[in-house]
């Protein structure tokens, strides 16, 4: 079958009509509204110059509109961009450029920074500006007028090679676009749904539609929260899977995680299961519980079934404090934007809560850099390789695809880079990310980008940025710095030079020092800067 999400998402409309789709606050959308929005926004797509293989950015928050904006993309046979909303100018113009976007939808808060860059976009045939009520952006198109002046997209022959983007960290400091085509993102996503579904993995989009129907009937169909970024894999492919059920993804109206607004909705919309970034959420989400049973003002979590958490540590005691509160599954996801499926750790409630182990995948091995894999329990460090369905690559980068999608034994995997060892038992301890990538609350931070920001300060001779332990974002950026001769450097000029930087990327620790050891090839000592970093970090220096 050649699959297209498109297709999956049309054949489910058709079957459940009626059935509401989308809900951010008071607006509801049914299956029939989402369709008939998504193929009148496909038509304006047409007209404005789209065709097959033409990249769409998604400069969006979590909405309805994200995911219309995503249907419709799919229906136009174009390819999903995500843009992180937290990017600012230089960050958002080399992602346009790199990505060769033609359209830009963005929210209307975002709007001055598109002001600011689109002159250096070439590519962009026009930007969409969706109605928040922030001021309209002079030049933009106005969304619901696209989709109220068009009449729907007819249903076209589609490809499984159809492409969706998902933009990651990548080794310059700057982000990298995975390809997956449809059929082998259809591929993966439906291996871990259907199963959960009691359902076999459709042969067609009909096929897909009865299921959907039966899951329904049966009362399994879950009510979906992303309470992380639809731009980000774990949010994105989760609701994705939510979609192939017939069922519904409700949104948070908050620009900013607001744990409070999370349980409220989680009370009036009945939420069954909800996508979380590790502790960076889930510790401000107990914090909140704990706050309302103090007030004696509860929240009703007693729908609430599953925890779904991907892309940062999630500790065994935040766990168990939120299972205190209402004894949900939690699923521990070992994936990334190169491949879905790695491994994974399921508590249930009453289980023993562990932190950072895992039963891998069905398609996963724990291989050494020559492919020989791990014994279990030597205690020897292996890779973790994936196979099965992945992506093609990276967007015009053969050398970075080369070096993550590999072949051993003539089977092709994803080495992403992620260690870890073998126990005994089969089951496996993530040791962590071999490279020196930083990963705070789920956003990757290569270090390189941020030392060339600092360097760019007046005062500063050399430095190295690592990542050092954060309480709540598993870890946070820290520069090591010095200073040319002569020069009145504080730390606080060092964390003003990173302005321009996505906030997130910035430097929460500096520490001065009056020299920074390089080898002869010019290399930084990352693991002198990283022990450097923590000792000001314990001594609170």
């Amino acid at each position: 079958m050649d699959w297209n999400i498109a297709n999956v998402w049309e054949a489910v409309a058709d079957a459940v009509p009626d059935r509401v789709a989308l809900v951010q606050g008071d607006r509801r959308c049914t299956w029939q509204q989402f369709d008939d929005r998504a193929a009148r926004l496909a038509a304006a797509f047409a007209e404005l110059g789209v065709r097959p293989d033409a990249k769409v950015a998604l400069y969006l928050f979590n909405s309805n509109e994200y995911l219309e904006v995503e249907f419709a993309t799919f229906k136009a046979r174009a390819v999903h961009v995500n843009v992180n909303y937290r990017y600012l100018d230089d960050e958002l113009a080399y992602l346009i450029d790199n990505a060769d976007a033609e359209i830009l939808v963005f929210h209307g808060e975002l709007a001055d920074r598109v002001g600011a860059v689109r002159d250096r976009c070439p590519t962009l045939r026009a930007i969409v500006q969706v109605d928040d009520g922030s001021p309209h952006l002079d030049g933009a198109l106005r969304y619901e007028d696209l989709i109220a002046n068009h009449d729907p997209a007819p249903r076209i022959e589609r490809s499984g090679d159809d492409l969706w983007f998902v933009y990651t960290g990548g080794t310059t400091g700057m982000p990298k676009g995975v390809m997956w085509r449809s059929e082998d993102l259809f591929g993966t996503l439906a291996e871990s749904v259907y199963p959960v579904m009691r359902e076999a993995t459709p042969e067609s989009p009909a096929d897909a539609a009865a299921a959907a129907l039966r899951i329904i009937d049966a009362g399994r169909a879950p009510m979906h929260l992303p309470a992380s970024p639809l731009m980000h894999g774990t949010g994105g492919m989760t609701s994705m899977q939510t979609l192939f059920c017939g069922s519904t993804i409700v949104t948070l109206q908050g620009r900013h995680f607001d744990p409070h607004e999370l349980w409220r909705v989680v009370a009036r919309e009945r939420i069954t299961q909800m996508a979380i970034v590790g502790d960076a959420f889930a510790k401000p989400m107990v914090v909140a519980l704990d706050e309302a049973a103090g007030r004696d003002e509860a929240y009703d979590l007693s729908s609430l079934v599953l925890v779904v958490s991907s892309g940062v540590m999630w500790s065994a005691p935040v766990k168990q404090a939120l299972m205190n509160h209402q004894p949900v599954f939690c699923l521990d996801t070992l994936g990334s934007s190169e491949g879905v499926g790695f491994a994974s750790s399921l508590t249930a409630p009453g289980q023993e809560v562990t932190t950072a182990e895992f039963t891998i995948g069905t398609h996963t091995k724990v291989l050494t850099e020559d492919g020989r894999p791990v014994e279990p329990g030597s205690g020897e460090r292996g890779m973790l390789a994936l196979g099965g369905f992945l992506p093609s690559g990276y967007y015009k980068d053969e050398r970075k695809s080369a070096g993550t999608f590999r072949v051993f034994d003539g089977v092709r995997y994803s080495v992403p880079g992620d260690w870890a060892t073998v126990e005994a038992d089969g089951r496996i301890t993530l040791l962590g990310r071999g490279s020196v990538c930083i990963n705070s609350g789920g956003e990757k931070i290569y270090p390189e980008e941020v030392e060339e920001a600092l360097k760019s300060l007046d005062g500063v001779h050399d430095c190295v940025v690592v990542g050092v332990p954060d309480d709540r974002f598993g870890e946070s950026v820290a520069a090591v710095v010095s200073a040319e001769a002569g020069a009145a450097l504080e730390p606080a000029d060092v964390e003003a030079a990173g302005s321009h930087l996505a906030r997130f990327k910035r430097p929460r620790h500096v520490v001065m020092v009056d020299a920074i050891p390089r080898g002869p090839n010019g290399k930084a000592d990352y693991r002198w800067a990283k022990d450097t970093a923590l000792t000001h970090v314990t001594n609170g220096s």
